[in-house]
């Protein structure tokens, strides 16, 4: 059996409690801190006990004689068309944040957003989701939003903003004063409609689009080689073979929802397939894509460039082409190559990096490989991306100079994205008139003259074309909460036009849209039906023909083959695939998702080799100091390639609400420009060791499995032999209990989580988060092992600390049959359904906890604090988040209860929806129908890796799922029946053992 670990404390000692990390306090010590203020150094003593009793006695009486709170409620004078209380409202819209994008259905209970799922009708994201579109809800009763426009610091109406603005506007029009429009990459055809009314009614105003992660060397790079500028349409469920360089499109790269279904498309072995994508990643980073690789080869950010022109030569080699000379060819390379060739046509290389050069030789090695046309398109491309980044550089250039006399911006942040924000905001401050027209105040804002705030995205009307002749519409769940305006219109009035952006967008859908289809006689069931559907894909012919043209690749291929080799330390920023870039870092369900790979929350961290910590003598915690002056903590990363380091963007905002304020370092100053782009990584590097400690919020280190079977896995090869490969401790142990085997008659709910599919992103755990009302606890909290989450992705490593593979395993209540929760329970709070559920009656509860100490699977989460209000003993309050206040409860899913302190809960299946759709059924006099009820994790999944449905339906996806010989559930030998089971991680790879 192979051996996974968590950790390197685990993989050397064995069992795992901590690295170097403080352990928890003791549930007593911890209650008697009350009666010594926090004080961790304090002694409990037998004075401090008899206080507890005292006090324990003195609240039971208190608490006795309590009565909750009258609520009231106020019935409809005239009851709205659309709403009938206790019954959602869904809206087909879409997500938009920056060049990320997404297909939704808004859901809304009695006019309030409460929920976001994704659109099954849009080809694009396939009804998938990420972490960050389902936290995004919570953006709409952001406190920290723009509530008014504003001048300087002082309020003023829409009617004295526009006056001022149509004022300045028409005398630099007048003078010929150039004014520059910032925004991200607009991929919406009526905003660059509207922009174009802006821009012919000032002629004097430059537009430029910044993204902060930009593909300008991939733009540049396609209209070199083919003549035609963007982005390709990859297609990862076309490839049978996967090379990436540093490309981690799982996570962060281009259109990761679309990426990730296309991907695990490819590797499920459901319904008796056996074929198999086969996966290398090369990377110096361990990252959520090259986690999921089969194979995963760690190199140094500088060496990519060579192993690409190696790949490129070898390629040619195997075709009978010219090919050039460059010594020492990698034997990785040279075997990757024949693979490669092998499947020319079924294959696909990416690369990740922005350097022109790299993107030309992918281009060629996929020319070469005859993959145009199949697993990727240059005649559909991905629009999401268009920046290019030489426009940022004379930009800044223009303001520094002075010729740039007004600056408006909507939808960036340079001065905090930026790799020269510090310049560029002092080069805003010259600017003689400066407009924002961002939703929140942010770095960049702060420095404007003017405020414009624009409205949320759920607010909000618009149209999309993310990748070429796919469309989508955006439709608002709910009228503006604040004094706020839509950008586009607030463009319109500027511009002298009707500010009505709604007639905007029918108008330009019914002159270029419309006549693109044929089915609908008039313009109004057209409208209607795209606007119900949330998308409209209308079947276009491509006539662009791909051919490979560009000269000088033998100078670029010998320049590259000549070019120094780095030898010293090299550092990289990136993205995590949970913060982003940081825009939502005010987002309290962003900040406490664990990263993927690591498992730490609520920071931003250096990640080096084990190799290189031992040199170094470091330790997890310790703090080093950059030669840039950049003090960061330390994680020591398996995987991580040797004499490198990576750290996240995305933290050390210092202009945006309370939660995600001085939260982490910023490091958007560590890139920098090479040949016209900016990379993400630097040479020369140095790390010297601090005499300082910093303690990282990790979740790793709660949940080990004390080395047991938990994920198992095997080879391809090994799997197709015997479909039982890996699951072959697999145990059904028949009355081995002492009680009866429970018996269904009506309905028995189960899950079943595909460890093939799953690719530990974590929108699931976020989308639980959502619907059940799950409460934030704050860094110090995470720290002390009281996390709330009632979904958690246990990552486990196995084989070398230097190159390990990686398994990610959701885990959640399992719904045990032989529950072990529910004999212990004093009170009957957590009994058994008759339909195989385990259910919690928080009434009931007392917060004995004996539950949570008999759970082997360690599931169910106790509230230490009131972090909802819902408490009855008043000042005793736990919020960090400002979740309470009145703006941000609106976000509460009213079908599921508001947990008090004192309180266990967690995974309840999502039994709300499970109500509703027998509900549903019932009125229809049937029952309910495989696939009509999804949890909120299955629902928000882009791998579709979760799988529910009624284990008494012979018929269902589920039990057809359990009757394999994949099919396993956690800790058999206990005999606790779980009603949730896994299905065993296959790798493309000739054997397992690692």
């Amino acid at each position: 059996m192979k051996k996974h670990w968590k950790s390197l404390a685990e993989r050397k000692n064995g069992s795992e409690t901590s690295e170097k990390q403080i352990l928890p306090k003791g549930n007593l010590e911890q209650i008697l801190d009350i009666f010594d203020n926090g004080n961790e150094k304090s002694q409990s003593n037998r004075r401090d006990f008899l206080k507890l009793c005292g006090y324990s006695l003195a609240i039971s009486t208190v608490l006795a004689s309590c009565e909750n709170s009258v609520q009231k409620a106020i019935p409809y004078l005239i009851k709205p068309e659309e709403i009938t209380p206790g019954k959602a409202n869904y809206y087909a819209s879409s997500y938009v944040n920056g060049s990320e994008y997404c297909s939704i259905l808004i859901k809304t209970r009695e006019g309030r957003p409460i929920k976001i799922e994704g659109n099954d009708l849009s080809s694009v994201t396939y009804g998938g989701t990420s972490a960050r579109v389902q936290a995004s809800i919570l953006g709409l009763y952001d406190t920290s939003r723009y509530k008014n426009p504003m001048k300087g610091d002082t309020k003023i109406s829409w009617e004295e903003l526009d006056q001022d603005i149509i004022q300045q506007l028409n005398q630099l029009k007048e003078s010929n004063g150039e004014a520059v429009l910032l925004t991200p990459t607009i991929y919406s055809p009526s905003t660059k409609a509207v922009i174009n009314t802006f821009l012919k009614s000032y002629p004097n105003v430059k537009w430029i689009q910044y993204d902060n992660r930009s593909a300008s060397a991939l733009i540049k790079a396609n209209e070199m080689c083919f003549g035609k500028a963007g982005v390709c349409d990859y297609r990862f469920d076309y490839a049978d073979v996967i090379v990436s360089f540093d490309a981690d499109f799982l996570g962060n790269w281009l259109m990761p929802v679309e990426h990730i279904r296309q991907y695990t498309k490819k590797r499920k072995l459901s319904d008796g397939n056996t074929n198999m994508s086969r996966h290398i990643q090369f990377e110096s980073r361990l990252s959520l894509t090259g986690s999921n690789a089969d194979y995963r080869i760690p190199v140094k950010p500088s060496e990519q460039t060579l192993l690409v022109a190696q790949l490129y030569n070898e390629i040619l080699k195997l075709k009978g082409l010219d090919s050039y000379s460059i010594i020492d060819t990698n034997e990785d390379i040279h075997e990757l190559a024949k693979e490669l060739w092998a499947n020319k046509g079924k294959s696909l290389v990416v690369a990740g990096e922005n350097d022109l050069n790299i993107q030309i030789l992918i281009n060629g090695i996929n020319y070469e490989l005859e993959n145009y046309g199949t697993t990727l398109r240059i005649d559909k491309q991905i629009l999401t991306k268009q920046a290019v980044d030489p426009d940022m550089e004379q930009l800044l250039t223009d303001l520094n100079s002075g010729k740039v006399k007004a600056l408006f911006s909507y939808g960036v942040n340079p001065v905090y994205d930026y790799f020269k924000g510090e310049e560029f905001g002092k080069a805003i401050d010259k600017v003689p008139f400066s407009v924002s027209l961002d939703m929140a105040p942010n770095e960049t804002s702060g420095r404007f003259k003017y405020a414009a705030p624009d409205n949320h995205f759920i607010e909000s009307w618009n149209d999309l074309e993310p990748k070429t002749s796919r469309y989508s519409l955006m439709q608002p769940g709910i009228r503006p909460l604040f004094n706020t305006r839509q950008f586009q219109s607030t463009l319109l009035a500027w511009s002298g036009q009707e500010t009505d952006y709604l007639k905007f967008i029918k108008n330009y859908w019914e002159e270029k849209l419309y006549p693109l289809q044929t089915v609908y006689p008039n313009f109004t069931g057209f409208w209607n039906n795209s606007l119900q559907q949330g998308v409209f894909e209308p079947k276009t012919k491509s006539v662009f023909d791909t051919k490979f043209k560009l000269d000088g690749i033998g100078e670029l291929i010998n320049s590259i083959a000549n070019a120094p080799k780095s030898s010293g330390f090299e550092l990289q920023v990136y993205e995590s695939s949970a913060m982003g870039d940081g825009k939502m870092a005010n987002n309290p369900w962003i900040q406490e998702l664990p990263d993927p790979v690591t498992k730490i929350c609520w920071d931003n961290y250096l990640t080096v080799s084990p190799k290189q910590a031992e040199e170094m003598r470091l330790e997890t915690g310790d703090v080093v100091e950059l030669n840039s002056g950049v003090k960061l903590p330390v994680y020591i990363l398996p995987g991580q390639a040797y004499n490198t380091a990576a750290v996240a963007l995305g933290y050390g905002r210092t202009d945006c609400g309370v939660v995600g304020k001085n939260v982490g370092v910023n490091v958007s100053g560590l890139s920098h420009i090479k040949d016209n782009y900016r990379v993400d990584f630097s040479t020369g590097v140095e790390l010297t060791k601090t005499e300082e400690k910093y303690e990282l919020a990790m979740t790793q280190t709660h949940h080990s499995m004390e080395g047991r079977a938990i994920v198992r896995e095997a080879s391809l090869g090994e799997y197709l032999k015997d479909p039982a490969a890996g699951n072959e401790s697999h145990q059904e142990y028949e009355n081995a209990g002492i009680y009866k085997k429970p018996n269904f008659p009506n309905h028995h709910w189960g899950l079943v989580v595909d460890l093939n599919s799953c690719v530990g992103c974590g929108a699931c755990s976020i989308a639980c988060q959502a619907e059940n009302n799950v409460p934030v606890v704050g860094k110090k909290e995470v720290i002390r092992a009281h996390e709330m989450s009632w979904i958690r992705i246990d990552r486990y490593f196995s084989g070398s600390e230097l190159n390990p593979d990686v398994s990610f395993q959701p885990v959640m209540c399992q719904h045990c049959d032989n529950a072990p929760c529910e004999n212990v329970c004093p009170v009957a709070a957590t009994t058994h359904s008759s339909e195989g559920l385990n259910q919690m009656i928080y009434n009931r509860c007392i917060g004995t906890r004996y539950c949570g100490n008999n759970c082997p699977y360690k599931v169910r989460r106790f509230n230490w604090f009131d972090f909802t209000k819902a408490d009855s003993i008043p000042n005793n309050l736990h919020d960090v988040a400002d979740m309470t206040i009145d703006l941000k409860r609106m976000v509460l899913n009213p079908d599921v209860t508001v947990r008090a302190k004192g309180v266990i809960e967690k995974c309840s299946m999502c039994v709300q929806r499970i109500q509703e759709g027998k509900l549903n059924a019932k009125i229809d006099g049937r029952r309910p129908r495989d696939g009509e009820i999804k949890t909120a994790c299955q629902q928000a999944c882009p791998a579709g890796a979760i799988i529910f449905g009624d284990l008494n339906d012979k018929d269902s996806q589920v039990v057809k799922e359990t009757s394999g010989k994949r099919n396993y559930h956690l800790l058999e030998e206990i005999h606790t029946l779980p009603s949730v089971s896994y299905l065993t991680k296959i790798r493309n790879k000739e054997t397992n053992n690692s």
